[in-house]
């Protein structure tokens, strides 16, 4: 199992971030419906969401934020990417990653060695934009990590297959709009198989279908190792 394997080699890997995400002006951010400050939200405007996360982070005391998996989140109503437009019909909100909110052109390295799997400019409104996704191996087992709202220009000097080593600089956070216009924050998310996928791959799936997404998308915290996660 994937996550056991992670949690074996721990000691291996290399930070995601230049950040202690340990440090005490870290905080855990909530975006589900018990937080109040969400419900009444214009999550639609971009720069109101980002003071909501400088209003959130300041409240803790702290300069970066972080949380977010399996999350039930109600954020996603930002934008039709998650759902149909009949109420009646499940959207997605469950997050399948963990969210890093800090400042964008924050590097972003690679947590063991690797080769870039794929890469894509996702840039539908609330989508990841440019998003990278990386191959990796331990023991016997192949799996793969996603980066998603990256700045474009570094992204862009990436190509399939290409080498990268652990701890290596490969492409910074990215701001608004080309992040997929959201507040700069890193989505981080741990993958065991691509079905298929390539550049893409769901990072909010529905509620009812949990179990089935956790066990493809193993705890992002298994790398990070951040207390407040």
């Amino acid at each position: 199992m994937l996550a056991q394997i992670l949690e074996t080699h721990q000691h291996e890997f290399a930070a995601v971030l230049p950040v202690d995400l340990n440090a005490p002006d870290v905080a855990r951010l909530d975006f589900s419906a018990t937080n109040p400050l969400l419900q009444n939200a214009n999550l639609r405007d971009t720069a109101a969401f980002e003071e909501l996360v400088s209003q959130l982070l300041e409240a803790q005391n702290a300069h970066i934020g972080v949380g977010g998996y399996l999350e039930n989140r109600v954020i996603y109503r930002r934008s039709e990417l998650f759902g149909a437009p009949d109420p009646a019909v499940p959207s997605r909100s469950l997050h399948l990653g963990v969210d890093v909110w800090l400042r964008a052109g924050t590097p972003v390295m690679a947590p063991l060695d690797a080769v870039v799997h794929s890469l894509q400019d996702n840039d539908n409104f609330g989508d990841y934009g440019p998003t990278v996704i990386l191959q990796h191996q331990l023991e016997d087992t192949v799996f793969y990590t996603l980066y998603g709202h990256l700045t474009r220009r570094e992204t862009l000097l990436l190509r399939p297959g290409m080498a990268i080593e652990k701890g290596e600089v490969f492409t910074e956070v990215g701001p608004a709009p080309e992040n997929g216009d959201w507040p700069p924050h890193l989505h981080f998310q741990i993958i065991s198989d691509m079905l298929g996928l390539s550049g893409d791959f769901p990072g909010v799936a529905l509620p009812a279908e949990r179990e089935k997404w956790a066990a493809l998308c193993p705890n992002p915290n298994l790398i990070l190792q951040s207390q407040w996660l």
